[in-house]
């Protein structure tokens, strides 16, 4: 099949299922009917059951990821506008990341160390809660599989959008600012996006959790690896 004919399909049937996905939400709003939840699950299902494979997928599916990067930068956006408020709280903000951080790395590493699984998995999924470009280039340079970080960055977005609202309702956190920074921090892109979607003031507090949780990490991890390996 033409490759053009096969990027048109995977493009268009992706918005399909996000356009689905969307208006099944917002007919059914809970945690786990998330577009980013419903999507990944029939997108997979769909290749899965079709044998059709990724790298096929991809050659359309490149193109909606080429589009991550400029939706990261329309972020700026809301950051720009909250920026009086992200100056005032800005010592506590960086306080929660800094801290939220080092629990994500933590998170990751123990588990699998107790696990007694090799490093090249410790080392992949020690990046688990940044955004993908980052966490795919720290595993890369401590001897981690970018592949499996990619994956693990996967599984930490959607299970942070998804059990958020219940920790958040139980821990009975109801502040924007600091759903949003714990939404950043843990969730990266994912979680910013559903930040986003609640307000604007939290959708900046995400952003600029997303944004200091991944300079953080790219720079504690390399140190870090000489001391836990």
């Amino acid at each position: 099949m033409n490759d053009w004919l096969i990027a048109i399909m995977a493009v268009a049937g992706t918005i399909l299922v996000y356009v689905s996905g969307r208006y099944f939400y917002s007919r059914y709003p809970q945690p786990f009917t998330l577009p980013i939840v419903t999507g990944t699950l029939v997108i997979v299902l769909f290749l899965v059951f079709t044998n059709v494979s990724y790298p096929t997928y991809m050659i359309g599916g490149q193109w909606i990821e080429h589009l991550l990067g400029p939706a990261v930068v329309a972020l700026a956006m809301p950051l720009y506008k909250q920026r009086d408020m992200l100056k005032k709280y800005f010592f506590p903000l960086t306080t929660a990341v800094a801290v939220g951080s080092s629990v994500g790395l933590l998170s990751g590493y123990f588990p699998v160390r107790w696990l007694q699984i090799d490093d090249m998995l410790i080392a992949s999924v020690l990046p688990k809660s940044v955004t993908t470009p980052v966490a795919m280039d720290v595993s890369d340079s401590i001897g981690g599989n970018p592949s499996l970080a990619a994956i693990f960055v996967m599984v930490a977005g959607i299970g942070g959008v998804v059990t958020a609202p219940y920790l958040f309702k139980w821990c009975g956190i109801a502040n924007d600012l600091a759903r949003g920074i714990a939404s950043g921090t843990a969730s990266h892109a994912i979680g910013t996006a559903k930040a986003l979607g609640n307000s604007e003031r939290e959708g900046a507090a995400s952003s600029v959790a997303m944004t200091l949780s991944a300079l953080l990490v790219s720079v504690i991890v390399p140190s870090l690896v000489i001391i836990l390996f």
